[in-house]
């Protein structure tokens, strides 16, 4: 989503690579708009700090702060140096007031990201790693939008580098994951791509798991 803000450049921040942008829990006034450069955004679940997301140009974190008053959710890191667009509550209000057309993008982008944050969310909260990496394939499959809903096969043009990130585990133990479904024939592996062979069966054993926990 292009987003037109050279007029807001007075707004511009920049972060060195390492720096903590906002820490967990703490208060939040503010949200920002990454220009260029990577973010990478943590939370602490039991006793174990996991990477929830890695956030790039043209992506928005922090944004909570501006629509529920509420404390940050989780911390966010500067891989690179980053420069970003920082907003607050009043200059937020100035933005959504001076430019409609802006201010309609950048809620639809909220909205978009407040899902993203949440279905991510849930994959993490899975004890069972299967189906937490299950639950990667059925995140990916709700993108999909010129995948036929009613086939079972799907194939994803991802890595298991991507795959590992969005569950929280290494790439090893992923890779593990990985070639115990396709012993089990539930999907193919390919260097550019990976076949689901029934995304029915996954969503089953997402489901099952998920209620497993919650008994």
């Amino acid at each position: 989503m292009a987003l037109d803000l050279s007029m807001f450049g007075r707004f511009a921040v920049t972060f060195k690579k390492n720096d903590i942008m906002f820490c967990e829990h703490e208060p939040g006034d503010t949200f920002y708009l990454i220009q260029s450069g990577r973010v990478q955004i943590v939370k602490i679940m039991g006793d174990v700090e996991k990477i929830i997301d890695i956030l790039y140009p043209g992506e928005i974190l922090g944004e909570m702060a501006i629509l529920e008053e509420a404390p940050r959710s989780a911390s966010a890191i500067a891989l690179d140096q980053v420069t970003a667009l920082e907003f607050n509550r009043e200059n937020f209000e100035v933005l959504m007031q001076g430019n409609p057309q802006i201010a309609l993008k950048l809620l639809k982008l909220f909205t978009k990201r407040i899902y993203d944050q949440k279905r991510r969310f849930m994959i993490l909260t899975l004890d069972d790693v299967q189906a937490r990496v299950a639950d990667v394939f059925l995140m990916l499959g709700e993108t999909q939008t010129n995948a036929d809903s009613n086939k079972d096969e799907r194939a994803f043009n991802t890595t298991i580098d991507d795959i590992a990130h969005w569950a929280g585990m290494s790439p090893d133990k992923c890779r593990q994951v990985l070639n115990h479904f396709s012993t089990q024939r539930r999907i193919e592996i390919y260097p550019d791509k990976i076949i689901v062979k029934n995304m029915n069966d996954f969503a089953r054993f997402v489901t099952s798991k998920r209620k497993a926990k919650v008994e």
